[in-house]
């Protein structure tokens, strides 16, 4: 905390109270609007961390593998980039810094998005890549495999 605050009510979320120096978990989008008023700094590590890591692990993995992501992790993506994008509007933030994280954002959603489609052709099951996808590329595979396999069935109706 960069100052101390009492009894604050952010939506249907309450302070009681907060001292100066003060360190304390606090729901992201409390924080994230903290910080905006210039009450608080983030603590944790960025989330720009988080999504350089993740990028480079699907790099390196095969086109049939998946690094794990959070439950979460394409909202908090949703957030970060809106959060950069209204900062580096009004300069709080280098624009090349927002692009940056912007751009690595597309590339991480372009290779999930590939892999997604690769092993949705295939013939693994959703309960066997579960456990690494987010919710929602849960639907996005289930989806997808859907179709692919109404593809195959059309294209090679004579011979299944």
């Amino acid at each position: 905390m960069r100052m101390s605050l009492e009894n604050i009510e952010v939506g249907d979320f309450k302070i009681e109270s907060l001292r100066d120096g003060e360190s304390v978990e606090l729901p992201r989008w409390v924080v994230e609007e903290l910080t905006r008023l210039n009450l608080a700094e983030i603590a944790e590590e960025p989330f720009e961390t988080e999504l350089y890591r993740s990028l480079s692990r699907e790099k390196v993995l095969g086109p049939f593998q998946l690094s794990s992501l959070a439950p979460d992790f394409y909202m908090m993506m949703r957030r970060r980039l809106a959060h950069l994008k209204i900062a580096a509007g009004d300069g709080r933030v280098r624009k090349e810094d927002y692009e940056k994280v912007r751009t690595s954002s597309y590339d991480l959603v372009g290779v999930r998005l590939g892999k997604l489609l690769t092993i949705s052709s295939s013939s693994t099951s959703l309960s066997a890549i579960a456990e690494k996808l987010t919710p929602e590329e849960r639907t996005f595979f289930s989806l997808s495999q859907s179709f692919a396999r109404e593809w195959k069935n059309a294209l090679l109706r004579d011979e299944v």
